[in-house]
């Protein structure tokens, strides 16, 4: 581990206070290197196949293959991420997801939203159950769509929260990041991608991590059986609910998670 259990403590209050904290340069540049490269060609071979799933003008959400360098547990078992996730989401959480959000030039900016919605309609806000990592796979400029986000919203009743945000009470943060910055956040914060005004793709890595009991059967991980029979036993553990299939780097021709804004 590079932080100590005092500082996942210190991270998870600030993730309670804020829905989100940031892990400056935790990712080894030579493994992002290797996962843009192998990204590059799924980004081609989707456009032209047309089979991503549309997040607003030319802003593509494809799924990563669980295979190669995708299937890292150095990554996905990071243990300081998953100190901070069994802190502010539940203990032996379900890694449920592996994909990629890329706006292009073109992109516009989203209307601000939530990922998911609350657990129970017209209730005050949860505990976190549903968390996203993200790293981008360049480093994120305000030219190139940074993420924008507000600060508390994941504690606050949905409405309540657009409300104040529509008023102006509540301002959005951009929130540019260094190829190797760690992101982890409460799916429920109102946020908010931004245009790429660049020729370059701009990919930001998302790893859905869960409360042990909480599913959403469109966006999972199809998991092949021979690299499941490779993994470690956290690693396992973690992909316990994700289905299991025959073949190892093979790309979905759709998209199973098309509502993503809330």
């Amino acid at each position: 581990m590079r932080y100590s259990n005092e500082e996942h403590d210190a991270y998870a209050r600030i993730f309670e206070r804020d829905g989100m904290v940031i892990l400056k340069q935790h990712f080894r540049a030579e493994t992002l290197a290797a996962w843009r490269q192998a990204f590059d060609g799924i980004l081609a071979q989707k456009l032209h196949e047309n089979t991503t799933a549309v997040r607003g003008a030319n802003r593509h959400y494809i799924t990563l293959p669980f295979a190669g360098v995708f299937a890292d547990e150095s990554v996905f078992c990071d243990p300081d991420v998953l100190a901070i996730v069994e802190r502010v989401a539940g203990e032996d959480p379900v890694m449920c997801q592996l994909a990629t959000d890329t706006p292009l030039r073109g992109s516009t900016y989203q209307d601000v939203h939530r990922d998911t919605p609350a657990l129970f309609d017209n209730q005050p806000e949860t505990p976190s159950f549903q968390l996203a990592v993200n790293f981008p796979l360049c480093d994120v400029t305000a030219d190139n769509g940074p993420f924008e986000t507000t600060l508390g919203t994941h504690r606050m009743n949905s409405e309540e929260a657009l409300e104040a945000y529509r008023a102006g009470r509540i301002p959005l943060h951009s929130i540019p990041m260094q190829l190797g910055d760690v992101m982890i956040r409460d799916v429920r914060a109102l946020h908010r991608g931004t245009p790429n005004h660049t020729d370059i793709p701009r990919p930001m890595v998302v790893i859905g991590y869960s409360r042990s009991w909480y599913f959403r059967p469109e966006v999972h991980i199809d998991v092949p059986r021979d690299v499941y029979q490779q993994l470690g036993a956290r690693a396992k553990r973690l992909l316990r609910y994700m289905p299991q299939v025959d073949e190892a780097g093979a790309i979905q021709n759709g998209e199973s998670y098309l509502k993503f804004a809330y």
